[in-house]
């Protein structure tokens, strides 16, 4: 051994022991599918089984760094940032994910271009595959693709996700999860959190300090995995041994793989901010909208008014807890309005004073009472006087005001009962059969006769036709025609047929 070789084996030191392979950290290369390699039949990763565990692999591969755009193209994005995200959290909620870039556009407010690169990024990552291509027909409508959301292999191996093939005739990609490795729970708890979130879009001017601090912050958290030419360590230690604590456990659901306060929980939203029936509770601004909202609704002559401006004409009321009910009934007291030229003035007229007199919740609950009760009671009159008027149309024929014409219209009656009670009996009322039944024709004196038809032409002014109608029935139309003539008749017969239609109407003056 020659002194130089001597020397060497005294400066470099021995190699370290092996590690436990499950706290071995896991060296991966950069994420990058090639084009080729971006469909779904030629993907090596699995389909995610919903948007939430996709959403976990999208932050992943956005945390990890793995995937560096600018390494393969030199142009678009430079980094898989948050702008990535906000575009898959879009896709997400697609089902199935067939996303116009024209829909794109309008939900994420980004360039054309600029949703094509980071569409781009996604098949790239490993993230989307395609199923169906879009094409652009001259002259035809644009066709959008249809993209199958995929889970890299490279995340299942980091996190030491195991995965089965429940059907060994169904393709590679159809593959789900069926346990996970300890070490990765606590990072797929992070994820979980991250997917539950919603990235919005960053603002315009962020401070230096503000950035600095975030850049600590991520370092002090650390990265998934060790990146290929990069020195990327992780304090969770995450490795790919398979022998696992947890091998023994039942095949959770991808979507509970995340740990939060139990071993399978998913993130709880907060309490703070809920109401009752879990909507938020309304503060004092919402309270007045609210309730100028209900009373444009339900109070007539405030419809149409502006709810910003009834919701400060209200606002004393809507302060002190007024409902909607107890408003009208103390809009009841003040009196009905008919015609109102503004209501907005006009409420605030009439809502003065109103908390200073209906200051406790009992008198505001004898008001409403009060109100309900005046209610009933109109629409009992309203039912009794349409019933009155239905009865007082379908009811007898009402007797003349003069006395005389009176007295001669009964004189009149009784001949024709006399003239009736004398027919045949096989003889119906109405008909002309009385030369047959050898009965003699109806006479009355001339007196009598211009008395009649005077009273059955006013009649007929006014829209009635019941005098002739009664003639005419008793008598026969040939002893109507010889009483009132035939012009006075036919005018009734005429005026009979359109009341009864329903395409004419007529109205007295």
């Amino acid at each position: 051994m020659s002194a130089v070789v001597a020397l060497a084996a005294v400066i470099v030191p021995a190699p370290r022991p092996a590690v436990d392979d499950a706290v071995a950290v896991t060296v991966l290369p950069g994420l990058f599918v090639p084009e080729a390699r971006q469909w779904l039949s030629t993907s090596a990763g699995r389909i995610a089984p919903e948007g939430y565990s996709w959403m976990q692999a999208v932050h992943w591969v956005a945390w990890s760094g793995l995937y560096k755009p600018r390494r393969h193209r030199s142009h678009g994005p430079r980094s898989f940032g948050p702008t990535t995200v906000r575009v898959a959290q879009e896709l997400a909620q697609l089902f199935p994910c067939r996303p116009g870039i024209e829909y794109l556009v309008r939900r994420t407010g980004l360039s054309e271009r600029s949703v094509e690169y980071h569409l781009g990024m996604l098949r790239e990552a490993g993230l989307l595959a395609w199923i169906v291509k879009g094409t652009r027909v001259s002259g035809g409508p644009a066709q959008a693709s249809e993209f199958a959301r995929m889970i890299p292999v490279e995340f299942d191996v980091a996190l030491g996700i195991r995965t089965v093939q429940r059907d060994e005739d169904a393709p590679a990609y159809t593959r789900a999860a069926s346990g996970i490795a300890e070490a990765g729970r606590e990072l797929m708890a992070t994820l979980a959190r991250k997917a539950s979130r919603k990235v919005r879009k960053p603002r315009a001017k962020t401070s230096s300090k503000r950035s600095a601090t975030g850049a600590r912050k991520a370092a002090e958290q650390g990265v998934v995995t060790a990146v290929l030419d990069e020195t990327r360590c992780t304090p969770m230690q995450v490795g790919t041994s398979t022998s696992s604590s947890a091998a023994g456990t039942s095949i959770p659901p991808e979507s509970k793989l995340a740990s939060g306060a139990s071993e399978f929980s998913t993130p709880k939203k907060s309490k703070a901010t809920a109401g009752v029936g879990g909507r938020r509770k309304l503060n004092k601004i919402g309270r007045r909208f609210q309730l100028a909202r209900e009373l444009t609704e339900q109070v007539e002559w405030l419809r149409g008014c502006s709810v910003p401006r009834i919701a400060w004409v209200a606002r004393g009321v809507a302060d002190a807890g007024w409902t909607v009910s107890e408003v009208q009934a103390w809009l009841h007291v003040r009196g009905e309005a008919t015609r109102v030229r503004r209501g907005s003035g006009l409420l605030a007229v009439l809502l003065a004073g109103a908390v200073t007199v209906l200051d406790t919740p009992a008198k505001r609950a004898a008001a409403v009472e009060q109100w309900h009760a005046s209610q009933e009671a109109r629409r009992r009159h309203r039912i009794e006087a349409v019933r009155a008027e239905r009865e007082r149309h379908d009811g007898a024929w009402d007797s003349p005001a003069d006395v005389a014409l009176k007295r001669e219209l009964e004189v009149a009656f009784a001949r024709i009962n006399d003239a009736a009670r004398n027919l045949h009996p096989t003889v119906a009322y109405g008909s002309d059969d009385h030369a047959k039944a050898g009965t003699e024709p109806f006479e009355i004196s001339e007196r009598e006769r211009v008395s009649m038809r005077e009273e059955a032409h006013a009649q007929l002014r006014l829209g009635s036709t019941d005098l002739i109608e009664d003639m005419v029935y008793a008598l026969g139309c040939t002893e109507a025609e010889r009483l009132f003539g035939e012009d006075l008749v036919r005018r009734a017969q005429q005026l009979d047929g359109f009341s009864r239609s329903s395409l004419t109407t007529y109205q007295t003056q």
